[in-house]
């Protein structure tokens, strides 16, 4: 196997433990194959990296959580690259769902074995997503944690709480347009959220996938409430007691959606990243866009 490329996000989860790196290169060779580990900084643009590495083919290795593996995809879909992921991030969403070992040898072993597919992403104007985008409650509640974990030094998770509780005081709610093929409809609601293929609403199941290969976005918005209900609805679906009906309106699946604000622009959540992107926001599924490593015994589609 040819040598990979991988990119480390020392600010993710396990990756940032000390000597993974090396760890990293002694499995690889231990596998049969040499990689060249690169330890990404603080601004450097991972997308970027990503083309640079990916180019020709190879396999470029996204070494983090969700948000790493969403900016390595980004970049290797631009130059037909196959992504790779060490699943070292805290909730690892997108390897879950490719059904990816979540141990670091098995994980390098997987990429070792030189198995691909292919996947579905989203993209929502210029920019790929592979796990989902959302508007409202979520982006601010990223914000508010990246304020206390600068601020107070605090882990992702013990900021979550308190930055969740801090956004539900104050509730507010987006007034937006939406479009996805059927005429332009109106709606008012604390979060929308637009996923790459369906994701479960079941109780127990709240934010699986089935498939990451049948080609639709799925839209969904939480339902109006008052404050108190929101922190309850928020309570249940922490521990994955979202009820379908309850809390939930399924808008639709579609292969193109477009979200209008009457505000210039609108911050969005991009598997966990924040940005503010010009309104409108133009979404679409790309179908079997991104080619990605994976494990001999993963469910075809």
């Amino acid at each position: 196997m040819a040598a990979v490329t991988v990119l480390l996000n020392p600010t993710s989860g396990r990756a940032g433990l000390h000597g993974i790196d090396t760890r990293i290169a002694t499995l690889f060779a231990t596998a049969g194959s040499r990689a060249e580990v690169h330890v990404l900084q603080r601004q450097e643009d991972v997308a970027d990296a990503a083309r640079a590495a990916g180019t020709g083919g190879s396999i470029v290795v996204a070494a983090g959580g969700d948000g790493t593996v969403s900016q390595v995809a980004s970049g290797v879909i631009d130059v037909n690259g196959i992504l790779g992921i060490l699943p070292l991030g805290t909730l690892n969403h997108f390897a879950k769902d490719l059904h990816l070992p979540l141990g670091l040898e098995e994980a390098i072993d997987t990429i070792a074995s030189g198995r691909v597919g292919r996947v579905d992403v989203g993209q929502v104007n210029d920019r790929v997503f592979v796990n989902n985008a959302s508007i409202g409650l979520y982006p601010l509640m990223v914000r508010k944690r990246e304020g206390l974990q600068r601020a107070k030094g605090w882990s992702k998770w013990l900021s979550t709480l308190p930055a969740a509780f801090a956004v539900l005081e104050r509730l507010p709610h987006h007034r937006l347009r939406l479009d996805w093929g059927k005429g332009e409809r109106a709606i008012v609601t604390p979060l929308l959220f637009v996923g790459n293929n369906v994701y479960s609403l079941d109780r127990g199941e709240v934010g699986k996938r089935g498939t990451l290969t049948d080609g639709k976005l799925s839209v969904y918005a939480v339902a109006r409430r008052r404050r108190v209900a929101m922190i309850w609805f928020a309570m249940r679906a922490l521990v994955g007691r979202a009820e379908r009906s309850l809390d939930f309106e399924t808008l639709g699946e579609c292969e193109t959606l477009t979200v209008r604000s009457s505000s210039g622009s609108i911050e969005i959540a991009l598997d966990g990243e924040l940005k503010r992107m010009d309104s409108p926001l133009e979404f679409r599924i790309r179908p079997g866009a991104l080619t990605v490593m994976k494990p001999s015994d993963a469910p075809q589609g």
